[in-house]
This record gives structure tokens, sequence and C-alpha cells, in this order.
């Protein structure tokens, strides 16, 4: 019933084949917006692996690859300097940067130079690192488990390890590598909620971190909009539970059936671009203002990345009972593994690290009310940032026409303030 619901509003949005935006990207192209060669060729940028992505726009790019505690395989992507300016390798302030749920490291530089978050902080002079969580494309890979053996227990994970294991281990090779004794933390949706579970779980982080900023921050969403996790939350245990028990560990996983998807239906000469705008729009939220349809074949090409349907669970079991708490097994496995019956909450108070949430009123996953809930128990927050457009939405974060101007050098302006207060 959900995917005909799905299916009709958005056959019902079906108009012309063009892209709004189209004209803008051209423009783009012809005025060589942002002092930087932006490619007239979405399809190339869709069937590209992030390294030969990356490196077409002529970017230094590195890869690693960090083991977790428990034998997790992580790929860890970095920039080291910019193109056009602060082009030169040496000392930088490091910042390191977290994608959100089914996301990846290419959320960062899908949009190309001059829109990229990472493309703009590698210009402003930062050694830029970006996470990829356990599950996702780059991080498939296990000392012991097999990730394409649905049973084999790679999959019984939410962003409960994300927070507690990944992001350590994926920090302290950062900082050991750069010879850093803290760095920046930018994380956006899924990408705040793991920060905030280490940062309370393990608080001797709190220390490595200079400035935290959290775009479309996600602790609490009691007051979430989003049609589709209110609609699945109330059956998150359950659905996770049948998940299991056939053998199904992994949604959304990044599939070149995705992105030859995007390049027939979702390019600016097809009929049925609007529906593809639409799937975007029902997950992020709607916001036609910050969407530029003509990049949706690049972005199908790379996202999403792949997750544990265990995460999905663990967000649906926060809109059902309206806290922010570890994740629920279960009766005896809570007192096995907590030594309670009822998951802890995570402790807000011991994230001492500086932290900036970067929030909007159109955003559906982050409802303004739950991030002032967030706000209030934070044991060192640095404020609050609304975004100056009322309509602009959870995705628009990440992907919006001008997340540079409303969100982005904002950001780039405290990161800067407290590298001379550090």
């Amino acid at each position: 019933m959900l995917i005909i619901t799905v299916f009709l509003c958005c056959a019902a949005l079906v108009s012309s084949g063009h892209s709004p935006h189209s004209a803008y990207v051209e423009e783009l192209v012809r005025n060589n917006a942002f002092g930087v060669r932006i490619s007239d060729n979405v399809i190339e940028d869709a069937f590209l692996d992030m390294a030969d992505l990356v490196r077409k726009y002529k970017y230094p790019f590195e890869e690693h690859s960090v083991v977790t505690e428990d034998g997790y395989i992580l790929g860890l992507h970095r920039i080291p300097h910019g193109r056009d300016s602060h082009n030169v390798a040496g000392d930088k302030p490091v910042v390191f940067l977290m994608h959100g749920l089914s996301g990846s490291s290419s959320d960062y530089v899908i949009m190309g130079p001059g829109t990229g978050l990472a493309y703009i902080l590698a210009e402003e002079g930062y050694d830029v690192w970006m996470g990829n969580a356990r599950g996702n494309y780059f991080s498939r890979n296990h000392r012991t488990l097999n990730s394409d053996d649905q049973r084999s227990g790679f999959w019984h994970f939410s962003w409960d390890e994300i927070g507690n294991k990944d992001l350590p281990a994926m920090i302290d090779y950062t900082l050991q590598h750069t010879g850093k004794s803290a760095l920046h933390y930018i994380g956006i949706s899924q990408g705040t909620t793991t920060f905030f579970v280490m940062a309370s779980l393990r608080p001797e982080y709190n220390q490595k971190i200079i400035s935290m900023h959290a775009l479309a921050p996600v602790a609490y969403m009691e007051h979430s909009r989003n049609l589709l996790f209110h609609l699945l939350a109330p059956y998150a245990n359950d659905l996770e539970a049948l998940a299991r028990l056939i053998g199904l560990g992994e949604v959304f996983a990044r599939s070149e059936f995705f992105t030859v998807v995007g390049k027939i239906f979702c390019n600016d000469e097809a009929i049925t671009q609007p529906i593809c705008s639409s799937l975007v729009f029902l997950i992020g939220g709607w916001n036609e203002n910050q969407h530029n349809a003509t990049m949706l074949p690049v972005i199908a090409g790379h996202a999403p990345a792949g997750a544990a349907i265990r995460q999905f669970a663990h967000y649906g079991q926060s809109i059902t009972n309206k806290d922010f708490r570890r994740y629920d097994h279960g009766l005896l496995e809570n007192m096995l593994i907590y030594g309670s019956i009822i998951p802890p909450r995570y402790d807000l108070s011991q994230i001492t690290a500086p932290v900036f949430l970067h929030y909007s009123d159109g955003d559906p996953l982050a409802d303004p009310a739950d991030v002032d809930r967030l706000y209030r128990g934070l044991g060192r927050p640095m404020g609050k940032f609304r975004v100056p457009q009322a309509t602009f939405s959870h995705i628009d974060f990440m992907w919006g026409i001008d997340a540079k101007a409303l969100v982005f050098d904002r950001v780039i302006q405290y990161m800067k303030f407290m590298e001379i207060m550090h």
C-alpha cells in the first residue's frame, strides 16, 4: 500500500521533462562560475567512481583504510589541499566529514567544485578527510565476516556501533596520520547522530574536537514530520526481526541499477524526471527552490550507498519512544548488554566539545523543537543557527543550490574563529 501511495503521489507530479535548473547548470559552465571548471557531462560523472570523479576535476585524492575494534574495515578518503587556492601540500587544519543515513563520502563531492562541501573546504585551506560508516559502498569488508552473506552477522549493527566504534577509529587514524591533536568535525543527519553517540559514550574524544558542526542535527525525533519514517516507526522492531528471520540485513545498497535508472529516467530530457525528484523529496523534504534536478543522474550514480536495516529501525525506535536512547534489542538482550531492561539514554551532558547546531524550519527530520531539546541537553553548545530560508529542507544541507551561501560559509567562518580560540 505504501509503495502504491508513493507511486501515485509521484506520478501526479509529472509534467514537463526539463529540469527548471538545467539552464542554471548550463550558465555555470558558460560563465566558468566560481572560477572552476564545471562538467557539462552529468552522465559521465554518474558512472565514474569517486577517485576518478575527484581527480577529473584536478583535485588530489587519497584512499585509506581503517580497522575497527570489532573487525570492520572502513574506507577513509582525503583531499589534502585545494586546486585553485591553498593548493600546496603542507601543514593545514584538518576537517572530518561524516555522511548521513545510507550515504557515503561521495555525497560531499558529487555536486562538483564550487558546490560540493569537500571542494569548498579544500579551497579554504583545509585538509579534508571523509569517513564511511560500516556497511556502505566503501566499507563492506570485515576481518572475518562476509557482507554478501546476509546471515553472517555483518549487518547486525545500528548507528550506535557507528558512533561508538567507527568514528573513534577513523578520527584516531586521521589525527595520527596528520600529526594533529584535534580536528574539526562536520556531520549531516546521521553523521550528527553518530557524533552525539561517540561524544557521550566515549567522552575522551571531546578533547579531540576543535569544533563540531551539526548540519540538520538528528538526536531526538519526537516531532519528526517525515511521512515515510512515521509510517514505518511503529513497526520498526517487527520489521527488523522479520528481516533477520528471512536473512536480510542490508537495504538501499549502491547498485549499477540505480545508475542506469538515473541515466534513463532522471535526466533533463526524460518526462519521468519529476518522479525522480519526488522520491528525493519523499526522503529529504520538499523544496523545489533548492533542488537541482539536472544533477539527479549523478546523485543516482553514487547514492544510496547502503545501510543496515537496523539503522532505520533505531530511528524508528527514537520516533516511537520520543527519546534518544541506545538500540532496543528486547528485554533479555538489553539486560545482557546494558544491564537494564530499557536501553539507557545517551548522556548529552557528557558532550563537552563545542557544538554548533545548523537547522532549518522546513526540515521534516530535524524539527526545530527537537533541535532545541538537543541544544538544552548538550554540555557545551555554542549556538543554534537557523537557515534564513523558510523552505530549506533536510537534503538541502548537502545538495542545496544555495547551501554554500546559506550554510557552508557560516560554518567556515566559525571554524576559523575556533582555530584562533583553540
